[in-house]
């Protein structure tokens, strides 16, 4: 077994393929330089980037990479999929509530920061309608009404995880975790499935169950983590399309596992912004997904959707 962990899209990557061979150690050294090149068609936090150059162009048609306009194409599949619920024209709402810059550096500012950033009301922005957005397959350009503009977020996250792991497991079994969205194909070399762990967001180091996972994805969506204060509050990076603003739900967390990892993004991300009762409805009728939720009120709790059963090595069990 060959791993190889490097930064990338603003997190950590973690690639591992069981085989040893040559070709899949050139494989494992290739992904950073990949991962690059994807966040530079990608990130909205690169000025340079393909991204921020179609942000910067509304109403026009801008010429795109394959790479961008897959991406695009995908996360609006996403936004018809949830009735918008799961969109990427929510940047301006985003950078209203203050994720403005990667959370890197968001982390870093915080710390110098007043606990309470900011006077007067919560901003709220309307999060514009993704269906105006115009694809012309013959050029493959792209228009971005004005008024629009893009973050890619977790499904870019969750499609590069596709990509590697597929690099990969022309060698052999593989996984790639990248940043918490997890890809594996093929079950381990032994015949045994790879267990991930859920982790227990009231206790760090702690994973609340594991997941026996032989194909497919897992991803979080949560409100524990890139939180920030602003205007008194409590800010987190899940706006509901709905309001403008950051989620209020009684889910702090929902893991789920699908076939890819972008619709492992997607079911998460509905779970997180529908609620626990809506959440686990719509997971329920979507094919071949499940769903853990971890619910705060009116006591902290797991919350399993039916078929989260089958992929449990674990009970669940918060610390």
């Amino acid at each position: 077994m060959a791993e190889f962990h490097f930064r990338a899209m603003g997190c950590r990557i973690l690639a591992i393929v069981e085989a040893e061979s040559e070709a899949a150690l050139a494989t494992l050294r290739a992904l950073p330089d990949l991962f690059d090149a994807w966040e530079q068609a990608l990130s909205r936090f690169r000025d340079d980037s393909e991204l921020t150059r179609l942000n910067r162009h509304p109403g026009q048609p801008v010429p795109v990479s394959s790479v961008l306009w897959e991406v695009l194409r995908l996360s609006l599949a996403v936004a018809e999929r949830t009735d918008g619920l799961v969109t990427p024209t929510v940047l301006g709402a985003l950078e209203a509530a203050g994720y403005d810059r990667s959370f890197d550096i968001l982390e870093r500012t915080a710390q110098d920061a007043s606990p309470s950033l900011g006077d007067g009301p919560v901003p709220s922005l309307p999060v514009p309608d993704w269906r105006a957005i115009q694809l012309d397959a013959a050029t493959r350009s792209v228009v971005v009404p004005v008024g629009t503009r893009l973050d890619l977020g977790g499904v870019a996250k969750g499609w590069a995880a596709e990509q590697a792991v597929a690099l990969l497991a022309a060698h052999g079994p593989a996984l790639v975790d990248a940043g918490g969205d997890i890809v594996v194909r093929g079950p381990r070399r032994d015949g045994t499935p790879w267990l991930i762990g859920v982790a227990d967001p009231f206790v760090e180091e702690h994973d609340l169950a594991l997941i026996a996972l032989s194909s497919g994805a897992v991803a979080t969506s949560g409100r524990d983590y890139r939180r920030w204060q602003r205007y008194g509050r409590h800010f987190h990076h899940v706006i509901d399309p709905r309001t403008g603003q950051p989620a209020e739900t009684d889910v702090l967390t929902a893991t789920a596992v699908a076939p890819t990892g972008w619709e492992a993004e997607m079911v998460a991300k509905v779970a997180l912004l529908l609620g626990s009762r809506a959440g686990i409805e719509w997971v329920e009728r979507y094919p071949a997904s499940a769903v853990l939720l971890v619910v705060e009120e009116p006591r902290p709790a797991v919350i399993l959707s039916s078929r989260m059963v089958q992929y449990l090595a674990s009970e669940p069990r918060l610390a």
